[in-house]
């Protein structure tokens, strides 16, 4: 998700340590903890300054707007050390993988902020493309799946990385944003055996 910030804050850049550093990391983690606990409509510069003990010129000369601060801090996810799962089989990475996801979206406590993140994505453009460069960032790292898949024997040469977690996926998104259906274990095992059975059949393998 490439998105234009000033020079002064690109989002997803790592930085020394030292209180730079510690002033990036106290404001955006500020941002992401109240929009999670407000949303992004009522999200201020002035109200992440006060979260984060950081001048609120600091602030505003930095990252610019609330809009600017959410970019932002959707880059954050690019910088953890998240990995794969790796079970020894297609279906059981993509469950594990799909076993997080549903944790993550339904545990009160974790499920607001991923919540209001998309949300945001709806009303903001900047939001809207970094959310989906968190997505393309685990998109690659997730590509292992496939890869390994194919040298397993369970997918063909040319399967698609990107097709197979979208068809994984895509159940558990529907059911949380589009029907509003009730989410479990279950539901990311059966999704997690159909894209399985479908990348077995050479579905998504381009034409």
């Amino acid at each position: 998700m490439a998105t234009d910030f000033s020079d002064a804050e690109q989002p997803g850049t790592q930085r020394p340590g030292g209180r730079t550093e510690r002033t990036r990391l106290a404001v955006l983690h500020a941002t992401l903890a109240l929009l999670a606990e407000h949303g992004y409509g009522e999200l201020t510069v002035d109200a992440v300054a006060e979260r984060s003990g950081v001048h609120r010129t600091t602030v505003y000369r930095r990252w610019k707007s609330a809009e600017g601060l959410v970019a932002a801090a959707f880059h954050l996810g690019t910088e953890d050390d998240w990995t794969a799962p790796d079970t020894g089989s297609l279906a059981g990475d993509l469950y594990e993988m799909l076993a997080e996801l549903v944790g993550y979206f339904t545990t009160p406590g974790m499920r607001e902020l991923p919540t209001a993140s998309i949300l945001a994505a709806f009303q903001s453009e900047l939001a809207a493309e970094a959310l989906h460069s968190f997505y393309v960032d685990r998109h690659a790292r997730c590509a292992v799946l496939t890869t390994r898949a194919i040298a397993r024997g369970e997918a063909p040469a040319g399967t698609s990385p990107d097709e197979v977690i979208r068809a994984a996926s895509g159940p558990i998104f529907y059911r949380l944003f589009i029907s509003r259906e009730s989410l479990g274990l279950a539901d990311a095992r059966l999704a997690a055996r159909a894209t399985a059975a479908a990348a077995a059949a050479g579905v998504f393998v381009p034409a």
